[in-house]
This record gives C-alpha cells, sequence and structure tokens, in this order.
C-alpha cells in the first residue's frame, strides 16, 4: 500500500550538503576503540545501500589478527614503493610524506568484496554490464563512509594495495572481487579542506554537464 513520503525540509538538506563536503579521506587516526554497536550501525547502514537486481553483492571482513594486519601493511608499503616511482623525485616525495595508509593506527580494518558469482538478484540489470557488481559495493562503501563521518568517525580507502595478496592473505572465495580496504575510528584532528588540497596534490574540480 503506498504511503506518503517523509518530508525532508531544508534545514535537513543543508546538513546532508554539509555532511557530503564533510566527507574525508582520513588517514592519521587516534587508537580508541571503536564501540561494538556502533560498528555495527554503520555496518547495517552499509546495508541498505542500493545494488542492481537488489543482489547485495557485497562482503565485508573485519581484519583482527596481527598476522594478517602485518601482511596487508607489507603489501602497501610495497605498492606504495612501486607507485611512487612514476612520479619525479620532487613530487615523489611529497607523495610519500602524505601517509596515504593509516594502516598503524586505525583500530578498525575492513575489507571489501564483491562476490561475482551471487545468484542473489538472478542477474536482473547486468547480463549487459556485469561491472554493476562492484558499482553497486562500492555504493554500500559511500553509504558506510557518510554514516561514519555523520557520528563523528573517519574512514580511510587505501587503494594501493595488490588485490589478490589480499585474497590470499584474508582466504576469501575466488571469485569474490576485491573493492576496498578501509580504515575506521576517530580521526587525531580535522580540517575544512581535504588534505589532497591542503597538501597542494590537486584541487577539486568543477562538474562539468556535457550536452548532447
Amino acid at each position: 500500500m503506498p504511503i506518503d513520503p517523509p518530508h525532508f525540509g531544508q534545514e535537513f538538506n543543508d546538513r546532508l550538503e554539509q555532511l557530503f563536503e564533510w566527507r574525508r579521506d582520513v588517514r592519521r587516526f587516534r587508537t580508541d576503540p571503536l564501540a561494538e554497536p556502533v560498528l555495527e550501525e554503520l555496518l547495517q547502514m552499509a546495508n541498505l545501500a542500493p545494488s542492481v537486481g537488489n543482489s547485495q553483492p557485497w562482503r565485508w571482513a573485519r581484519v583482527n589478527s596481527s598476522e594478517a594486519r602485518t601482511a596487508i601493511r607489507e603489501n602497501f608499503e610495497d605498492s606504495n614503493t612501486a607507485a611512487a616511482e612514476i612520479y619525479g623525485v620532487d613530487v615523489r616525495a611529497e607523495y610519500v610524506k602524505l601517509k596515504l595508509e593509516g594502516l598503524c593506527r586505525s583500530p578498525v580494518h575492513l575489507a571489501v568484496f564483491c562476490d561475482e558469482s551471487t545468484q542473489q538478484g538472478r542477474g536482473l540489470g547486468r547480463q549487459s554490464m556485469p561491472e554493476m557488481l562492484a558499482y553497486s559495493t562500492v555504493i554500500s562503501v559511500h553509504s558506510f563512509w557518510l554514516a561514519a563521518r555523520a557520528r563523528g568517525i573517519g574512514v580511510g580507502w587505501v587503494s594501493i594495495l595488490d588485490p589478490d595478496a589480499v585474497k590470499a592473505c584474508l582466504e576469501v572465495p575466488e571469485a569474490w572481487k576485491f573493492v576496498a580496504y578501509l580504515c575506521v575510528g576517530y580521526p587525531i584532528e580535522e580540517h575544512a579542506d581535504p588534505e589532497l588540497v591542503r597538501n597542494r596534490w590537486q584541487q577539486r574540480q568543477c562538474l562539468q554537464l556535457i550536452e548532447r
């Protein structure tokens, strides 16, 4: 039975815009633990994300053991060294100084995968675009991220990793595609501008709408 939609007033819309602006890729964390009920609440919010054919292909794994975290850190260090080589000497020094990982101090580590073998959703909407499963998983990550920032919790997405090594380290099924490694915790500090902008890495670009 149809119902009347909720009314989101101007104040809510202004606050929502502020939340989008305030979302940050946090790299420097306090070591304070994150309460389990809070983490569970964030994961429930992530699970509300839309997905192609209602497939809900996201698979979240919590990385707790010191052995697994050490392996992830070594993976990052190897991948970071290789990635830094594509830049000139001056830029490379700045790149390394940004400390993109946040892997040492954040209390919660989450690895997010896309189950490309899922039968849920019965293939709807992905016959011609199977990558829609991965896109759906990214939306789940973004939903988690916004929910976290609304609660004063920081999230850092570590993308400088070898996906195959991550899968092997965490012993996940072969059909799971690695999408994101998230460091989660309370930020050491907050800034009005993103760190990459503040360090003059690159300014945010205006959206250019193309007419056809």
